[in-house]
């Protein structure tokens, strides 16, 4: 443990105080509950329960989808803008910059690099008409995700160096702030658009003809694919547990890398779930979030119902008293920091295992068809099980997560009996003393 200690605290701590992949993260937090409402619209539009569009449309009469569908267009449909400004202006904060103007002037840029065009195809024709004016929404949805990343972090890049070289009109004593800063931002605004109109002029000359055909193309479509695939899964969650057994945010860490893929493949899946087609991926945020973090991450929520109801000694009883209650909305610091499982060789075994043996199972009964894919919905993180299973996957999905706790069950036990014993001797000790 001490030589594994030493050569991967370094490796975690940089990737967890790296400033881009944290401004990442929150640039995704920013965005996390306007995403949930927008999918839960859409899930609430569409609920996978028989006779349940028969009912509603009895009751509001045709068109009710509309009142749902309306919000998911306006949240899901255009998460890349909610994920630049949250980019740029966590990014902004670590260089000591004004947030909201750098966030407007990343937003913008995304803009320039857009086209704002789009083809449509005649109805009765195969005849594509191209229509000017008009910003295609695949591009500010999941697919133009990463030319956003990428444009928020470059343009908040140049104003900050901007700044740094002094070249910002400063505005004399007495002048409102709200007008110093608007004037301050005009040159670092006017550098910034410059240079990313210079790269969509310079795009127009390939045969991809805009950045974001190029990055889709070349960068987008290969990470979702490695990132849907059952070993990138296994990988990814393999460290999620190996950094949680030194007491690093094992989540943070891997999701600030792998979250943009896997909200990419949900997005997806929620475009095909509206549009009553067949999913594409299995592997999604939902994949993770909902069957393999049972209780949260290494799914201790087993290992909670064990502490509670099989252990003999009183420390791992009323921590299990005191961790229930949030392992059911999947909070498990209590049991991480508590038992623990953070530098215990015996815990951090079945902690690494379960998550890699429940993402297997889930893999095999979607690739099978026993369970329904996810269907992209995002819901919070704090779901309880079963229920999470159902609004992601219909009644097959809560079945699964029972199964899988039972599994998780039968795992977590050898090893937490192995600890339960050597605190009751422990405790037994102490009485008699």
């Amino acid at each position: 443990m001490d030589s594994i200690e030493e050569k991967l605290m370094p490796v975690a701590e940089k990737l967890a105080s790296n400033k881009y992949l944290l401004s990442i993260r929150d640039g995704f937090m920013l965005s996390m509950p306007l995403l949930i409402i927008g999918a839960m619209s859409l899930l609430f539009a569409s609920l996978p329960i028989p006779g349940y569009e028969n009912f509603m449309t009895g009751i509001f009469g045709e068109g009710w989808s509309s009142f749902f569908i309306v919000p998911f267009h306006a949240t899901m449909a255009i998460m890349t803008i909610f994920v630049i400004i949250g980019i740029s202006y966590s990014l902004s904060k670590h260089y000591e910059i004004e947030g909201l103007s750098t966030a407007a002037i990343a937003l913008t840029s995304f803009l320039i690099l857009t086209p704002f065009f789009t083809n449509f195809v005649e109805e009765g024709t195969k005849v594509a008409v191209k229509v000017d004016g008009v910003i295609p929404m695949e591009w500010i949805g999941s697919k133009g995700l990463f030319v956003g990343i990428f444009s928020a972090i470059f343009a908040t890049e140049i104003v900050r160096f901007v700044i740094n070289k002094g070249w910002v009109i400063k505005m004399p004593e007495g002048v409102p702030p709200t007008v110093a800063k608007s004037f301050s931002a005009l040159i670092p605004a006017a550098i910034t658009l410059l240079i990313f109109n210079i790269i969509r002029l310079l795009f127009g000359f390939t045969s991809f003809e805009t950045i974001h055909n190029f990055i889709y193309t070349i960068l987008q479509v290969p990470l979702t694919s490695l990132g849907d695939s059952l070993g990138a899964t296994l990988i990814s969650n393999f460290f999620i547990g190996l950094f949680w057994a030194f007491g690093i945010s094992g989540g943070d860490v891997v999701q600030s890398v792998m979250s943009p893929i896997w909200l990419a493949l949900s997005a997806e899946n929620l475009s095909a779930f509206q549009a009553g087609s067949n999913l594409p991926h299995i592997i999604t945020q939902q994949f993770n979030s909902i069957y393999l973090w049972l209780g949260g991450g290494g799914a201790t929520l087993a290992l909670c119902l064990l502490m509670l109801f099989k252990c003999k000694s009183q420390q791992c009883k009323k921590i299990g008293k005191l961790a229930i209650l949030p392992g059911l909305f999947n909070i498990n610091e209590p049991i991480i920091f508590g038992l623990p499982i953070v530098l215990n060789p015996i815990m951090i075994i079945p902690f690494i295992l379960v998550p890699l043996v429940l993402a297997i199972v889930t893999y095999v009964s979607m690739t099978t068809g026993i369970v329904p894919r996810p269907n992209g919905v995002l819901i919070p993180w704090t779901t309880p099980p079963i229920i999470g299973g159902f609004l992601v996957s219909g009644i097959r999905g809560a079945i699964l997560q029972i199964v899988e706790l039972v599994i998780s069950l039968f795992i977590y036990l050898p090893f937490i009996n192995i600890v339960d014993k050597g605190y009751y001797e422990q405790e037994k000790v102490y009485e008699s003393n």
